[in-house]
């Protein structure tokens, strides 16, 4: 399996595997405010790429469409022109278009010529503590295998805490590279949105011999914890052979530790 990942800024990434090209959460905007229903998002650092830059994909990979720092005006722009929008079923509702509502466990496949294909598999995913759902909507992850021999699936979290779900997407999944949404992402009261230091660190610790690389730890004020705090967490207790921290803007190839 090829795997190189492009961080763009927060959630968004470059997934080019395999040949195929996947973005996560869109967004582009320079830095500036919304406001939302019910808190105001501040976007702190613009993206490390542009959307016309990008190019080409064959599928967004959109964890929930609801919160402007996983889908921005710029993002929302983008999905008009990707092959496939792949999100949450009450998000699909809402965006229409080319949007793709997936319920978590449910599979889709992307194909190509030569007989290359991927399969992306919808992951449960939960916007904060137990309780959040109707303040925070729904969220999924994604799940994408190859079917080129010797490859392991990659694993993107989409904005969640650690919780039973991740638990068991790892059961199903022997993942060789996870994509946490972290950043402890902190916009309603004392709690995180997002997975802080100690979830990814459950998160690797579940995912036991996975290459992790960090998303949404950067670029927006709401975040309690960036890409460094992880970096010492990670060193802290042992995991740091095992954790890429991405230069924005810089293509970097990613290998799994141990092949399939």
């Amino acid at each position: 399996m090829t795997l190189s990942i492009t961080l763009i800024g927060g959630p968004t990434a470059l997934i080019e595997i395999d040949g195929f090209r996947l973005l996560t959460d869109p967004t582009f905007d320079a830095p500036g405010a919304y406001q939302l229903p019910h808190v105001k998002l501040e976007k702190l650092v613009g993206p490390a790429v542009t959307a016309e830059t990008i190019g080409e994909v064959d599928a967004v990979l959109l964890s929930h469409d609801q919160h402007s720092d996983n889908l921005d005006h710029s993002g929302r722009e983008f999905l008009k022109r990707a092959k496939r929008v792949l999100t949450t079923e009450a998000g699909a509702r809402r965006l229409g278009g080319r949007a793709e509502g997936l319920a978590p466990w449910a599979v889709t496949e992307l194909t190509a010529g030569n007989g290359r294909a991927l399969t992306i598999t919808a992951t449960p995913a939960r916007h904060g503590p137990v309780g959040i759902e109707p303040l925070s909507g729904d969220v999924i992850g994604f799940a994408v295998a190859s079917n080129k021999s010797g490859s392991r699936p990659v694993y993107i979290s989409g904005d969640t805490v650690w919780f039973d779900g991740i638990a068991e997407v790892a059961k199903r999944f022997r993942a060789g590279v996870v994509l946490p949404f972290a950043g402890a992402a902190q916009t309603r009261g004392p709690f995180h949105l997002t997975m802080d230091t100690n979830d990814t660190i459950e998160t690797a610790r579940a995912f036991s011999d996975a290459v992790i690389v960090p998303v949404h730890t950067d670029g927006w004020a709401h975040f309690r914890q960036n890409a460094n705090d992880l970096r010492v967490t990670f060193d802290a207790l042992g995991f740091g052979p095992r954790l890429r921290i991405l230069e924005p803007g810089v293509p970097t190839l990613i290998e799994p530790l141990h092949p399939a």
